[in-house]
């Protein structure tokens, strides 16, 4: 009986504790505040009548602990095309290894997605949450 009493006891607190516990959030970036557009932005080739969601929309350049992520994407009638990375962390030879692994599946993933919803890679956070809200305000734009 003593020992079902413990073990009910000892259950309950696990599970009140599993419940009190908060749900995983990335890390806050050093800078990273998004930052609004200061120019309107009309694609080459286009005109302010023509077609939203076509053209190229360069993302805002976003700073993290590591280094500056920008990236453009290449829209045609609102569907993600192409992402071409213009800027990456590369201050250091990792943060260089680092970009090299990630930058490659978030373009793969955000293509998939249609979107900047898409998950951080592993061991990257920083440069992930930087190309997700790059890639952001590109679509945006795209939409404004």
């Amino acid at each position: 009986m003593r020992r079902a009493v413990l073990t009910t006891t000892g259950i309950s607190a696990l599970i009140a504790a599993l419940l009190a516990l908060k749900p995983h959030q990335l890390p806050a970036l050093a800078g990273a505040a998004p930052r609004s557009p200061t120019t309107s932005h009309t694609p080459a080739g286009t005109s302010p009548g023509t077609s939203i969601g076509t053209g190229t929309f360069t993302g805002d350049p976003i700073d993290t602990q590591y280094g500056t992520v920008q990236v453009a994407a290449t829209l045609n009638q609102g569907k993600i095309t192409s992402i071409k990375v213009l800027q990456a962390p590369d201050r250091r030879g990792r943060d260089q290894e680092i970009a090299a692994y990630a930058l490659p599946r978030l373009t793969q993933e955000a293509l998939g997605a249609q979107s900047a919803h898409i998950d951080a890679v592993s061991g990257a956070s920083y440069t992930s949450q930087g190309y997700i809200q790059s890639l952001q305000s590109a679509l945006d734009q795209a939409h404004a």
